[in-house]
């Protein structure tokens, strides 16, 4: 690691003993533009409602406003990473909050339902560059893995108090009526951001061996959004509709042909290599199969109250603090853990009660209004959540060299924002698809008159048991409201099966993927002193920690 003068960061055990200068300034800033960018992320879920009645944007549509930041996201990180690590930490998340901020005002003043796709796509790139930006400068600035732990902690913990803040700012602003001001928040959050990480933050680079990998960024980027595309586009059009198998087959090729590229470029993008060590290979599928339980998860909650049954917006975000709300309070626990429990007991722990949890929901009645059923399955999935995130991305850190920490970092980020695209997708499409079937068996045994008969199956077909479910009283098809609750209550009860499911297949990969495996312990403790180079130009300490 270098500072922005060139001068060496010291990375040895020794240098444990006394406290990096600018620790302080830099942890907080990072922990700042974390949360700012994961209210940016979370923000327009809860404002899909005003967005449908302002600017008269449909189903698909609105998938878009979400889709765009996703992809900005997930398309762009890996470059982000190698730019942070050639020009500054400090610099690329300074450049990414006035991303965000110009991304919210365009949001905030969107006459249409296209500009707020280019407002989200600029938020986006802000936050593309922060996830990554900050979590390495974190890297830059810790010695040892006691501190590390405590401070990828504390970043982890605020980027859950952002998602868990971000219900209830644009629930405060559905109530009132005006989405708009809930993006002018968000424009004045990333702007006191950018100032205080210009002014606390301490720039750090990695410029040794890395620069950018132009085929594998078009190869990579054509390939995840032509996949993305498909995913998005899927349900509304069919999975069999020819643009969608076309998006999912020519997205598989340049995802392919990346994976070629990588393996031949000089200065890859992503060195594929890591994968050979195991603890950094199986932290990158829990990471996926888990996340994409718990994106699920919160997928499932967000619909049962809202669009099921037809709650207050202020009432749907009271599950999202118990989701994603322990992370925060549990940051010096969790910090302490990481420190003196194996990363892979704290996995384990951490998918399992989130296992139990989702099972739990899918118990819940749909005929029951009350959210007191919520807590106790809510909270085990937070807990788990808050044991499992800190976790993952210690472990990925921990298991390789410093030199690589900014792509480990990168990785860690892409995986996890590449299952907050697909994950409700995913789960999307399990339960409404379950639902859709259920509610035509109900039909099909239902003893109505023709007439509502004829208008529920009209209204089914062109938008599912959810448009039945929404249907005004004096509407012919509100005969069969009740039928297509009950469908969407199976349907929903169906997803948070799956989502328990990948819960506990992360939980048992983690338990015997990791067995014989000290990853504890940061790469640059159990690193040898020096620094010589391999034949392939990479330092030995590197060369150790990608071999199987």
């Amino acid at each position: 690691m270098t500072r922005d003068n060139g001068t060496a960061v010291s990375q040895s055990p020794a240098a444990g003993a006394t406290r990096t200068p600018g620790y302080a300034g830099t942890l907080a800033a990072a922990c700042g533009a974390v949360f700012v960018a994961q209210v940016a992320n979370a923000l327009p879920a809860s404002l899909n409602g005003l967005f449908q009645q302002d600017l008269h944007a449909h189903g698909s549509q609105l998938t878009w406003v979400t889709a765009a930041f996703m992809i900005a996201v997930v398309c762009f990180e890996f470059s982000f990473g190698v730019l942070g690590d050639l020009f500054g930490r400090r610099r690329l998340v300074v450049a990414g909050t006035v991303l965000v901020a110009a991304g919210s005002t365009a949001a905030a003043l969107a006459p249409t339902v296209q500009v707020l796709w280019i407002g989200a796509a600029l938020n986006g790139l802000g936050a593309g560059a922060m996830f990554p930006g900050s979590l390495t400068a974190i890297t830059a600035v810790t010695r040892g893995t006691r501190e590390r732990a405590h401070a990828v902690a504390l970043w982890s913990g605020c980027l859950s108090a952002g998602a868990a803040v971000s219900p209830l700012l644009g629930g405060v602003f559905a109530k009132v009526g005006s989405w708009r001001g809930s993006f002018w928040v968000l424009v004045a959050l990333a702007l006191v951001s950018a100032v205080l990480t210009r002014a606390l933050a301490a720039e750090s680079r990695a410029p040794r061996g890395r620069r950018l990998d132009v085929p594998g960024q078009i190869t990579f980027a054509a390939g995840l959004v032509l996949v993305l595309y498909g995913a998005v586009e899927g349900p509304e059009s069919g999975w069999t509709a020819l643009p969608v198998l076309l998006a999912f087959a020519l997205g598989a090729c340049f995802l392919a042909g990346f994976v070629v590229v990588e393996l031949g470029a000089e200065s890859p993008l992503f060195d594929l290599r890591l994968f050979r060590n195991r603890a950094f290979t199986v932290s990158s599928v829990v990471a996926v199969i888990g996340m994409l339980a718990f994106l699920g998860a919160c997928f499932s909650t967000s619909m049962w109250p809202g669009p099921v049954q037809h709650q207050d917006p202020l009432r749907v975000a009271v599950p999202f603090l118990l989701l994603q709300g322990p992370a925060f309070p549990l940051i010096p626990v969790v910090s302490r853990l990481l420190h003196r429990v194996a990363a892979s007991w704290l996995l384990t722990s951490g998918f399992v009660l989130m296992a139990i949890g989702c099972l739990l929901c899918a118990r819940l009645d749909v005929d029951d209004p009350g959210l007191g059923a919520f807590v106790v399955p809510a909270l085990l999935v937070g807990i788990g959540f808050a044991l499992t995130v800190s976790s993952v991305t210690a472990v990925a850190l921990n298991s390789v060299p410093p030199e690589l920490a900014g792509m480990a970092g990168a990785t860690t980020n892409m995986l996890r924002d590449l299952v907050f695209a697909l994950g409700p997708v995913v789960v999307g499409a399990v339960a409404l698809s379950n639902a859709g079937s259920a509610f035509t068996r109900n039909l099909s045994g239902a003893q109505l008159p023709a007439a509502q008969l004829a208008a529920a199956r009209q209204i089914a077909g062109a938008g599912g048991p959810l448009a039945v479910s929404s249907v005004l009283p004096g509407d012919p098809a509100a005969a069969a409201h009740g039928l297509a609750l009950d469908a969407l209550g199976s349907g929903f009860g169906t997803a948070f099966l799956v989502c328990g499911a990948a819960a506990a297949a992360a939980a048992a990969l983690t338990a015997f993927g990791m067995i014989g495996l000290r990853v504890g312990r940061s790469a640059e403790d159990e690193a040898p002193a020096s620094s010589a180079h391999d034949g392939d130009g990479r330092t030995g300490s590197t060369a150790a920690a990608l071999r199987p």
